[in-house]
Formats: structure tokens, sequence, C-alpha cells
């Protein structure tokens, strides 16, 4: 069977995944991309993914043609909440995003689904993580389907104990508020076997998860 993976997941010192008061101009809310940095190059977005050392090598797990669907949650998509209010929004990426595979995204108000350039059709569906995987299982082809976040969607799947393989980026900052990976998680670590590898470049460390016996 495929592999539910969590890849490139960036918190904070102090556990946090996104920063505080979320909006359409601050899709992070207050952190910013501060927990984003060493994904790329020094010269920024412009420049692409960074493509050595350690962090390049995690950088480009799962965006290799290894993962053949991805489950988000609603504020990952989008700064909307509640009824829909402008289904003429696109998510934050454009009109090619990155995922050019089935997207599902998590929400109680289902819509018609959007199809992207790329190969990325985004769906609109309510349900639980284990339907929600159910779904992207059978669009993945036998390939891993990817938890993509945001944190509370993560932690949701983590809570149902679906999610096989989890890289967990150490980030040295503290942001005092916003999401939180981990609350309401004590002991989810004795799930899994724990590797850990930090990057001399960019100062932060991987947290590699897999889990017992898989």
């Amino acid at each position: 069977m495929s592999l539910a993976r969590v890849t490139q997941f960036s918190i904070s010192l102090d556990g946090y995944a996104t920063g505080d008061v979320q909006s359409l101009e601050k899709p992070f809310g207050h952190a910013g991309m501060r927990l984003h940095t060493w994904m790329f190059s020094p010269q920024g977005v412009a420049g692409g993914r960074v493509q050595h050392g350690v962090d390049g090598a995690l950088a480009a797990v799962g965006w290799d043609g290894s993962v053949g669907a991805e489950i988000m949650g609603r504020r990952k998509f989008g700064p909307q909440t509640g009824p829909w209010e402008d289904e003429e929004w696109r998510g934050w990426w454009g009109e090619d995003p990155p995922f050019h595979t089935p997207v599902f995204v998590l929400t109680h108000h289902p819509r018609p689904s959007l199809e992207m350039e790329g190969g990325t059709t985004f769906h609109f569906i309510d349900a639980s993580p284990a339907e929600a995987l159910e779904q992207a299982r059978a669009a993945a082809g036998g390939l891993d389907v990817r938890i993509g976040g945001g944190p509370t969607t993560v932690r949701e799947f983590l809570e149902a104990d679906l999610v096989d393989v989890m890289h967990v980026v150490l980030v040295p900052i503290v942001l005092g508020r916003g999401v939180s990976l981990w609350e309401g998680l004590e002991g989810v670590e004795s799930r899994f076997d724990i590797e850990s590898v930090t990057s001399p470049s960019s100062g932060v460390t991987h947290l590699l998860f897999q889990r017992k016996g898989a």
C-alpha cells in the first residue's frame, strides 16, 4: 500500500507551523516566510529551491514523482472560512500550482472540482481523515499520498494514526503564537523511529519520523 507522508513541514522552536492572523496578504500570518527560507537558494524564491547539501536533498523528497495525490486543509488552499463567498479564488499558487496531482481539500462546504494547469485538480470534500486518505489513495494510482498541511490537518492525521513517514524541519526561530503542530499529541513520538540531521548551512534540524514496524 502507498505511504501517507508529510514532507518539508517547518515548525518554530516553540512548535508553531504557521503564525497568527492569516490573511490574503500574509498566508503564514505574522511568521511571514521565516519558516521556509531554508528551502530556497540565497537568491530567494526566484532562484528556486536550494540544490545542495542535506537541505537540498530533503527539499526534493516527494517532488520526484513518488507522490500521486495530496490532501490539504481549507486554510492551506486560501484564507476564506465558512461558506464560499468567492468561488473565483483559485489558490495561492497561480494557474499552475506545484502539485501536478489530484489535491483533496478538506472543507465542510464542498464545491465543484477546480482543474488547473499542469495536472493539478482541486477536489473539495467533506470527509474524515480516514475517508480522505481512502479517496486520495484511489486517485494516487499506487503512489504515495502527501498530507500537505496546514498544521491542523497534519495534527488530525497524526491523531488518527494515519501518518507513515514525516519530515519535520525545526527552524531556529521563536514565534510565540500561531497554530501548533504538537498541541494535544503527547506521546506521539512513541509511534515512530526518529532520526535527526542538522544542516550547517541553514541552521535547521531535520527530524525524520518513520512508523515503527513499517
